[in-house]
């Protein structure tokens, strides 16, 4: 059998973290009730007109600089004629001619090593509406809120050849945009969506082979099994001697299957031409520096600082830093208390744990950095022992509780008074003979049923090793 090699490119939809959509003053929120936030603007009504939102041209260069991209300081809208009940002015508005942002790149890195990913460039435009197809009533229902939703389009170059390169660039992608705070790229709520164009070829030809594009796939799992799945499909067909149709194909996941949607279009039959009511973006090298000086510090950037800053592990480092929410809560955490390798223990261990057990996404987490710096606190000033710290900090994870306020309220503070302690350890001697004998006999684990003694006693508030220290002095006096 050949050898063949798959060849993949992307184009990856953003909806951008604006207030307001691209072209009108609607509110852009997500998961409000059908046609609440719409205007004539955004339906397409006759004889309205677009105004630009200058925040999209902002997170457009943003995530154009942060990419490596050149920045086109005189692009323009197209219009962009296509006839589908989601889109009720009957054309789109993006660009085509002169988009913003030219010839960047971002390096991924798989188990085959580091590799640069071309961006072929990122352009502007509004998303459409939504259809929701009754099955029950056999029709479909349209839902405008999304129509006009800003989006950035970032075109790839076809230099990826794996799932697990595709996969890599986008995480890195996501990661870029979420720390600008360009987008939260929720790809449940389809703020990220990506095409996936995918042709195969002999290894070693240099003539690409004829592409299928693959639509608006929104988790990682889905876009892995369609990618796996259409390399196999156009093997198929060259290995029985047949020709691979360009085409724009469906991929359903529960049935892990593809079906094909139409013949792929070329540009022309869009009929782009430039859009008419609104004039060029031009860019002066004072805004696009302005926008480059207000640039956080990225992920790889933040990954360096963490191991030279905080001599934290790297593992740890890198686990912490893929989300921006728990890099956010890690560094204000490490402010407050001084103590970045035990906040981020606590960020490896218990809040790992939870998101885990709760099914929460690292991007959602709720609880204050105050509250998880207090608790490191009560832990070092000895007011509170390690398995309680375990049990308030649920509570910060579940209820964000201020934990001085909740060891106070709830009796939890350690039980510290030396001579109060001896006193329940000379009880606990007196009622164990057997452990008392097994320990002096040479069996010194015994101590470890005492000690459990001893935090049961206390309602598990006494400092283990005070308690094991006292146990062991009452002993040897014996």
């Amino acid at each position: 059998m050949k050898q063949y090699e798959t060849v993949i490119g992307l184009e990856v939809h953003v909806e951008l973290a604006t207030k307001t959509k691209i072209f009108c003053g609607c509110s852009t929120a997500f998961g409000s009730a059908p046609n609440s936030h719409t205007c004539p603007v955004c339906t397409g009504m006759p004889g309205s007109l677009p105004v630009l939102n200058k925040q999209v041209v902002e997170y457009a260069m943003a995530v154009g600089l942060a990419t490596n991209c050149k920045i086109n300081q005189n692009c323009k809208f197209d219009r962009k004629n296509y006839f589908y009940p989601d889109n009720p002015q009957n054309y789109q508005i993006s660009q085509l001619y002169h988009p913003i942002c030219l010839d960047g790149g971002i390096e991924i890195e798989t188990e085959s090593g580091l590799k640069v990913i071309g961006i072929h460039e990122i352009h502007m435009e509004e998303d459409a509406g939504k259809l929701i197809h009754d099955d029950v009533r056999d029709c479909s229902i349209v839902d405008y809120n999304r129509s006009g939703v800003p989006l950035i389009e970032i075109v790839s170059e076809p230099d990826m050849r794996s799932a697990d390169e595709v996969i890599a660039y986008l995480e890195k992608l996501r990661l870029i945009i979420q720390y600008l705070g360009a987008s939260d790229c929720k790809l449940n709520e389809g703020s990220m969506r990506a095409d996936v164009n995918l042709s195969v070829r002999e290894v070693g030809a240099t003539e690409y082979g004829t592409r299928t594009e693959m639509k608006n796939l929104n988790s990682f799992r889905a876009i892995t099994r369609a990618i796996e799945n259409e390399r196999e499909r156009q093997i198929r067909i060259l290995e029985s001697g047949e020709k691979v149709i360009q085409e724009t194909r469906r991929w359903d996941d529960n049935k892990e299957y593809s079906y094909a949607m139409r013949s792929k279009e070329d540009a022309m039959d869009y009929r782009y031409f430039p859009e008419p009511d609104l004039v060029s973006v031009v860019i002066s090298d004072e805004w696009v520096e302005s926008v480059k000086l207000r640039q956080p510090e990225l992920r790889d950037e933040k990954l360096k600082r963490y191991k030279e800053e905080y001599d934290i592990p790297e593992y740890d480092a890198k686990i912490i830093t893929n989300s921006k929410k728990m890099a956010d809560i890690f560094e204000e955490a490490t402010s407050i208390c001084k103590q970045p390798k035990k906040v981020s223990n606590w960020l490896m261990v218990e809040t790992l744990r939870l998101i885990k057990e709760t099914g929460t996404d690292a991007d959602n987490l709720s609880f204050a950095p105050v509250n998880l710096a207090m608790l490191i606190e009560l832990v070092e000033e000895g007011k509170i022992n390690g398995a309680v710290a375990k049990e308030v900090f649920e509570h910060i994870f579940k209820e964000d509780i201020n934990p001085r306020e909740y060891v106070k309220e709830h009796g939890l503070e350690s039980v510290n008074d030396e001579g109060e302690l001896e006193t329940i350890v000379v009880q606990i001697v007196n009622d164990n003979p057997q452990s008392v004998a097994d320990y002096k006999a040479g069996k010194t684990k015994a101590i470890g049923f005492l000690v459990g003694q001893g935090m049961k006693a206390t309602k598990g508030k006494a400092n283990p090793g005070v308690l094991n220290r006292l146990f062991a002095e009452v002993l040897n006096r014996m």
